[in-house]
């Protein structure tokens, strides 16, 4: 694809890695240029690490358990992500906050999904709690991360009409597919060199 390269990304999991295997789909499809360099887990359960060792990626678990301090995980996850020369970090449903051992080494290169468009329904819950408050509108958005969670410069948003008569389910369901097709799309703008930080705002070249 014109103007763009491989660019390395480390994906960090803690569930069932949807969005990472959205991501080696796509990459396998030849519509992402990119390719995984390594998979980090905060849970050795995760079963997001069967579907990176089913794609042949390294993985590493650094469970809470053995690292009880969040920085010192964090300097390990950078250590490594930076031995397999990484260009961007994307979190995948991984829960847990990153800081500043990751934050720093990938400055404005660590990247974030969040299942509602920012900045309503921070947090873990997002999906239920726009469900809850009763919302016509929710979506999906990609941000950098920053120190503060779920408030980076946002990169892309795709908003969804929420339908009457659907449950909570439905809702989930329709935002993850979503998210499988918005995710790949905006690393691919990564690597077409087309994402640029200025202040709080993103500015993506055109095509």
């Amino acid at each position: 694809m014109s103007g763009s390269h491989k660019i390395k990304l480390g994906v960090l999991v803690s569930g069932s890695g949807t969005n990472l295997q959205a991501i080696i789909d796509r990459i396998a499809a030849g519509t992402l240029d990119a390719t995984v360099e390594l998979v980090v887990s905060s849970r050795p359960s995760a079963f997001g690490l069967k579907r990176a060792e089913a794609a042949g990626i390294q993985t590493l678990t650094i469970s809470k358990e053995l690292y009880a301090d969040p920085l010192t995980a964090d300097e390990i996850i950078a250590a490594e992500l930076k031995r397999h020369g990484v260009d961007y970090v994307i979190m995948a449903g991984y829960m847990r906050m990153v800081h500043a051992p990751i934050l720093e080494t990938f400055k404005n290169r660590v990247v974030n999904l969040h299942p509602a468009l920012l900045p309503s329904f921070k947090g873990a819950h997002a999906i239920q709690d726009a469900f809850d408050y009763g919302v016509k509108v929710t979506g999906v958005t990609v941000h950098f991360a920053d120190d503060s969670y779920d408030c980076g410069p946002i990169i892309a948003q795709r908003p969804l009409a929420v339908q009457e008569g659907w449950d909570v389910d439905e809702l989930e369901a329709h935002i993850h597919e979503i998210e499988h097709e918005l995710y790949p799309d905006t690393i691919q703008l990564l690597a077409e060199g087309r994402v640029h930080v200025e202040g709080r705002k993103v500015v993506i070249d055109p095509a």
